[in-house]
């Protein structure tokens, strides 16, 4: 069991002329965040993103807030995937797949991962407003997009309906959050296998 909790956490500093991010996550944890991106709606997702996935996050970033705050978000997703692309591993034993339809009020987005090593976004989600307060509805995107293609995973994102646009937004982070914490969740069935005929996922 040691073996597996140490095998499933990553670490990822990465510092550009745009943006300095530190990321550290734990598979098997509890859902324990310490987040600070200086983007307050992004780390109020961000920590939904954790705490209904239990994957534990420690994220600190510092960007060119100055002039929008889309290099710290894109960046950001960055990291964490390169992230929990490095507690992965060889995905020996994973559940893989997994998909859930999530519902906040008048809100309802269904979220579906593949942990196959193969990026790929796809993305039908429409906002009614370019902002959420002070931050840009666009960038939801760009945070999933960066995830996905430096995680190595395939993702689906789709928002049934909805009327308010922190809602929606929301549920995409909390349905991802909960996609991941089945998918990346050791199948005891598996007895270690990578699961996949090809007998490799990445």
């Amino acid at each position: 069991m040691a073996e597996t909790a140490a095998s499933r956490t990553g670490s990822v500093s990465r510092k550009t002329n745009e943006t300095s991010i530190s990321v550290s996550v734990n598979l098997d944890g509890t859902g324990k965040s310490k987040i600070s991106t200086g983007v307050g709606f992004f780390d109020h997702m961000l920590d939904q993103l954790s705490r209904h996935s239990l994957i534990d996050m420690e994220i600190e970033a510092k960007g060119d807030l100055h002039i929008d705050d889309h290099h710290t978000v894109e960046d950001t997703g960055i990291a964490i995937g390169q992230a929990i692309s490095k507690a992965l591993g060889d995905r020996r034993g994973i559940t893989r797949y997994a998909s859930i339809d999530l519902a906040m009020d008048e809100t309802m987005t269904k979220a579906a991962v593949d942990l196959s090593g193969r990026p790929f976004l796809v993305w039908n989600v429409g906002f009614s407003a370019p902002k959420i307060g002070t931050f840009d509805t666009e960038l939801v995107r760009e945070f999933f997009q960066a995830l996905a293609q430096n995680a190595g995973i395939t993702l689906h994102i789709l928002n049934h309906y909805g009327a308010n646009n922190h809602h929606i937004a929301e549920t995409c982070f909390k349905a991802v959050a909960r996609a991941l914490r089945t998918a990346t969740e050791i199948d005891p069935r598996q007895a270690g296998r990578v699961p996949s005929t090809k007998g490799t996922l990445v």
